[in-house]
């Protein structure tokens, strides 16, 4: 049974609209975008009017949602053509997600129904220059303000923020920050802020990449910004780790079918290329060498994909999956770096040339394993997961 098979008529259908997409509109013009360094806005507005930026809105607020499992091989169906289109929904997604669960009616109906459109595209800022993986350790503060210190009732933040993916061209930030930094646990003072562009917010700089050219990562530095009261995600402060730490099972998944996308496609290049060339007068995959790089390739990626759907089957039951995204997100993601790196040595000199795709896949492959939390981070989760859970379950 195929994965697409477990789906319903209709999620096959969004599944294979999207791979109809890739097929037509991103792989004639994908190389030349990578290689131009160009945002690819084109294929981002198609992607809107798909109804992709709207897969984790409920309908009452004017979204078409899937299944996880359906938003997995959506997103594994972008990244088999493009790694940065998956980006461009990946951080949008969990916002969306975040406010579904987390968020004020207010906030719903302000936010949801123009990031189902894709007339708003959000993204998240956790990570910050001084530190990645230890989020608990923010700098960047809120301090609330009453009427009479400025403009009203609010906030005004202060501190930086790296690495964020669409930050320049996304209208909504789901900003982690201390609003209590005297807090003991830490965790307790963290909350999220739904902040927007303006004053006292600068997109500082786009850091430059190995991979992952077609979205921008950046900078933003925040000098006495202000935001409302009512941007408190859930309007209680304090509720922003716990918030973050579940939004991020949906990130961690999206990650990995990232992984899956880029993987298959390095996969099947390197499939293709083994049966049209040839050496010692036949086709190389008959050498064993290459066909056993085949052999475990088709393998780790037939693992990796079931991992990662059954993360989220499970995330779908309404269970924690903190530990079964980790899984996904940590063998998705090394398999990814290790389909890649086999698929440039397939290829030979010309896995090397710019005239060929596996270079970018391989480009592309390692911001899996260090971005959504690293893949070091991964499995000190699993491991504290498995001890408190007694195991795994049989």
């Amino acid at each position: 049974m195929s994965a697409l098979d477990t789906l319903s008529e209709d999620e096959r259908s969004v599944v294979g609209t999207v791979r109809d997409f890739v097929d037509k509109d991103v792989s004639p013009v994908v190389r030349e975008l990578e290689h131009a360094d160009t945002y690819p806005e084109a294929l981002i507005e198609r992607m809107k009017r798909l109804g992709v930026f709207g897969l984790a809105v409920p309908e009452e607020y004017g979204g078409t949602p899937v299944s996880t499992p359906c938003y997995v091989l959506v997103t594994e169906e972008l990244a088999r053509g493009w790694m940065s289109l998956a980006g461009a929904m990946g951080g949008h997604t969990v916002v969306a997600k975040l406010l579904v669960a987390f968020g004020t009616e207010e906030q719903k109906r302000r936010w949801l129904p123009r990031m189902a459109t894709g007339e708003v595209r959000a993204t998240m800022a956790l990570t910050e220059p001084g530190g990645g993986s230890d989020l608990q350790a923010l700098r960047t503060v809120a301090r609330k303000v009453a009427d009479g210190e400025g403009e009203g009732d609010g906030y005004v933040v202060n501190g930086a923020k790296t690495w964020i993916t669409n930050s320049r061209r996304s209208q909504l930030i789901a900003l982690l920050c201390k609003t209590d930094p005297d807090a003991r646990p830490a965790h307790h003072g963290i909350s999220v802020l739904l902040v927007e562009h303006g004053p006292g917010l600068t997109v500082s700089r786009d850091l430059p990449k190995l991979g992952y050219k077609g979205v921008e990562s950046c900078e933003l530095t925040f000098e006495d910004h202000r935001v409302p009261t009512d941007a408190l995600l859930g309007g209680v402060e304090g509720k922003g780790f716990a918030q973050m730490m579940k939004g991020l099972e949906t990130g961690r998944l999206q990650v990995a079918a990232r992984a899956l996308g880029v993987g298959r496609a390095a996969f099947e290049d390197a499939l293709a290329y083994a049966q049209q060339r040839e050496s010692f007068g036949k086709p190389i995959w008959r050498h064993q060498s290459i066909g056993n790089y085949l052999a475990d390739m088709a393998t780790s990626l037939t693992a990796a994909r079931q991992l990662t759907l059954y993360a989220a089957r499970e995330a779908d039951a309404g269970r924690r999956v903190d530990m079964e995204a980790g899984m996904a997100k940590l063998f998705a993601s090394e398999t990814a770096m290790q389909i890649t790196l086999n698929a440039v040595r397939i290829h030979g000199g010309y896995g090397y040339s710019t005239e060929f795709d596996v270079e970018r896949y391989f480009r592309d492959a390692p911001l899996m394993i260090v971005g959504e939390g690293t893949n070091e981070i991964q499995r000190n989760v699993i491991a504290s997961q498995l001890v408190k859970r007694g195991g795994l379950d049989s």
